[in-house]
């Protein structure tokens, strides 16, 4: 009996896809402060200072619309969500789409790594 080896290495070519994909998305923090300087005009990564944006130091984890001493727009203050960073990720790649109505005047980010590393320099500097 003849044992095809196709299906074999088809699982492996899709899993090597999958695996190279993952580590496509993984954030690098140095690369991340680099692209927070286009969040850096309306927000802060210390704690309890709001700009134009909310402070958004320990924003992953945190309830949507719950930053202290912030006038949220309706849109945000009626949703009930937790900034996962995979939220953070879709609010990023289209704001106005992910929470229609929504005050915040970017327009989002195209590339999913600039997104990644974003969140991770986000999630490291919130972490000190």
């Amino acid at each position: 009996m003849t044992v095809s080896r196709a299906p074999l290495l088809g699982a492996a070519i899709l899993t090597a896809i999958v695996v190279a994909a993952g580590s496509a998305q993984a954030g690098d923090p140095k690369a991340g402060k680099k692209v927070f300087k286009q969040c850096a005009a309306c927000h802060t990564l210390d704690e309890g200072k709001n700009r134009v944006g909310p402070s958004l130091h320990g924003v992953i984890g945190r309830p949507s619309g719950s930053a202290p001493k912030f006038r949220y727009s309706k849109a945000m203050k009626a949703l009930d969500l937790t900034w996962t960073e995979d939220n953070i990720a879709k609010y990023l790649a289209d704001p106005k789409g992910f929470i229609p109505k929504n005050k915040m005047a970017f327009n989002g980010l195209s590339d999913p790594q600039d997104i990644a590393d974003v969140i991770a320099y986000i999630a490291q500097e919130s972490s000190q």
